[in-house]
């Protein structure tokens, strides 16, 4: 799609929204039928696409281990589908309220009902999962949507425009390509609910460029993630339960372990049990298929300044392999980095790949004190089997999800929100809640013949209004 105009044209964008609010308007609120015959065809054909998501995805990257994809891409998808039909006919249904005495006798219910079209913006590190998954939650609340999908994802992108066309029109789900000067036209078109998957940079942009229009925002952005190894833990039941979550898509996920906050006599030894773990997941890596590369020169080349910096600052860098590093594949092994300071480049922004400072501490209130002196993150992980200390970072520490004894998985909890908090991001998706942040919650008031509001009605002072302002104001 040419996105150049002339200042007294419409830009083919606002057009394309144009169409489909209209074919919304057409069928503004379609009924529980419609709604689950095309999760159920959308479950059909993203089956059917599977084998040319796993290539596509793989050829994006350099390559990708279809496992990674599987399970990171698809398979939450289809999990989020099964579990929107399974509950979508009890979401649908009005929820009703009490009136109060005050109102009596009324009824008040609380209907949800489609916002109209929704825009979802989405990244290139989970380009499936982070564009169909809320798909689904949009068409379960009843929304046309369009889809903006990273430039850096081509080949899969294709598949996706092709998958989604085989099931629906343009003017009710279209798929957006271009730079980032179509993103920026996109962000700026008056949807009526606007989903943004990225960078909390960018997220700043999309959400000024939202304002001039009053268009509501959700915000998934990303930010710092830390690790806490708490002083009982032991280190090789930690390093267990958080390397998957570092070595996901090679570290290329927002809730990835952005940094290790460990006791600081044991750093050693979490560096050598993370190194043996390691060994023992992936053995090497340069031509081993279950471990990705960086998606493109771009990104590496960003890594790899990241990782220099740290050097010429005085850091110690030891690899999780004793490989040298890929440059022509773009892998990468996880990079234990200790010795850190504050002006390094690695402590300073979200990292986004296998770089893995780990920081030492001495005593738990400095760790989460180091925590709460930082921007809030979208993940903390505490790693701790003393319920008391569990209870102590839980409190003390605003993140936007939290896993004990894990990482990452929270993610794919199917009843409960996701999201992020301050600088992390803003609003949820996921669950009832995306079923809800995709709807207009219209509060709806009824009576019937029998009217009381007019005992409110002017002239006031009359006995009966005393009686009811000494009866409802104490």
């Amino acid at each position: 799609m040419n996105m150049a105009t002339s200042p007294d044209k419409i830009s083919p964008l606002t057009e394309l929204l144009h169409r489909q609010r209209a074919s919304y308007l057409a069928s503004p609120n379609p009924d529980y039928a419609i709604r689950k015959e095309r999760l159920l065809q959308l479950k059909a054909t993203l089956l059917k696409y599977q084998q040319p998501l796993l290539k596509a995805l793989s050829q994006d990257y350099g390559h990708r281990s279809e496992d990674d994809s599987l399970i990171s891409d698809i398979m939450p998808v289809i999990n989020n589908i099964n579990y929107s039909l399974k509950h979508l006919k009890s979401w649908l249904k009005p929820s009703g309220r009490h009136a109060g005495m005050l109102l009596a006798p009324a009824k008040v219910k609380v209907h949800y009902q489609p916002l109209g079209v929704v825009g979802i913006i989405v990244p290139w590190n989970f380009p499936v999962m982070l564009s169909i998954g809320p798909l689904v939650t949009a068409i379960a609340a009843g929304n046309h949507a369009m889809l903006k999908l990273s430039e850096f994802t081509p080949a899969t992108n294709k598949v996706i425009k092709q998958l989604l066309g085989d099931i629906f029109e343009e003017s009710h789900v279209a798929v957006v390509e271009g730079e980032a000067e179509v993103a920026a036209q996109f962000s700026a078109l008056p949807f009526d609910h606007l989903l943004f998957t990225g960078s909390t940079t960018v997220g700043r942009h999309v959400m000024r460029a939202a304002a001039n229009n009053l268009t509501p925002v959700t915000l998934e952005l990303g930010g710092k993630s830390p690790v806490i190894v708490a002083d009982d833990m032991p280190l090789d039941i930690a390093v267990e339960r958080m390397i998957y979550g570092k070595c996901l898509n090679a570290g290329q996920i927002c809730v990835a372990p952005d940094y290790v906050l460990c006791p600081k006599n044991k750093v050693e030894a979490f560096i050598c049990a993370y190194q043996a773990k390691f060994q023992a997941m992936y053995g090497t890596i340069n031509s081993n298929k279950d471990y990705g590369s960086i998606i493109n020169d771009r990104q590496f080349a960003r890594l790899m300044t990241v990782l220099e910096d740290a050097k010429a600052k005085g850091a110690t860098v030891i690899s999780a392999t004793n490989e040298p590093i890929d440059t022509k594949n773009r892998k990468l092994a996880t990079q234990l980095i200790s010795n850190t300071t504050e002006d390094m480049l690695l402590l300073q922004e979200e990292i986004f790949g296998p770089l893995l400072p780990i920081i030492g501490y001495d005593s738990l209130d400095e760790a989460i004190s180091y925590v709460n002196q930082r921007a809030r993150p979208l993940a903390l992980y505490v790693m701790s089997f003393d319920s008391g200390t569990q209870q102590k970072i839980l409190t003390h520490t605003h993140s936007g999800g939290v896993c004990i004894n894990e990482t990452v998985f929270h993610v794919a909890a199917d009843d409960a929100p996701f999201g992020g908090v301050g600088p992390s991001g803003m609003g949820h998706y996921h669950g009832k809640e995306g079923f809800l942040t995709f709807s207009h919650a219209k509060t709806v008031l009824s009576r019937g013949r029998l009217n009381t509001g007019k005992l409110v009605h002017p002239p006031y002072g009359t006995f009966m209004q005393r009686m009811l302002m000494k009866l409802f104001l104490r």
